[in-house]
């Protein structure tokens, strides 16, 4: 497949994902794992450069978990990695 057209299937496939997330809905990829939203609540965080208080607002992020098969998969590459150290 050429670049060009993989660039082009990738972008597609990103800018719907951001498009549904953008609109509160829920992303599964089957045996990947699942996007979806997460609010974050308002906190008091410090300007690092001045050391002030600010109010930081809360916010909507997103936010993936895992899916069995990729958490299994991740976990005997790492397994199999630290048995050849």
């Amino acid at each position: 497949m050429p670049v060009r057209d993989t660039d082009f299937a990738v972008r597609s496939i990103l800018g719907a994902m951001s498009k549904s997330l953008s609109e509160g809905q829920r992303i599964e990829i089957r045996g990947f794992g699942s996007f979806s939203l997460t609010l974050r609540p308002a906190r008091v965080g410090r300007n690092p450069k001045s050391g002030e208080k600010v109010l930081v607002p809360d916010k909507w992020v997103p936010h993936f978990k895992p899916g069995k098969e990729l958490r299994e998969k991740v976990d005997l590459y790492s397994k199999s990695k630290l048995e050849n150290k």
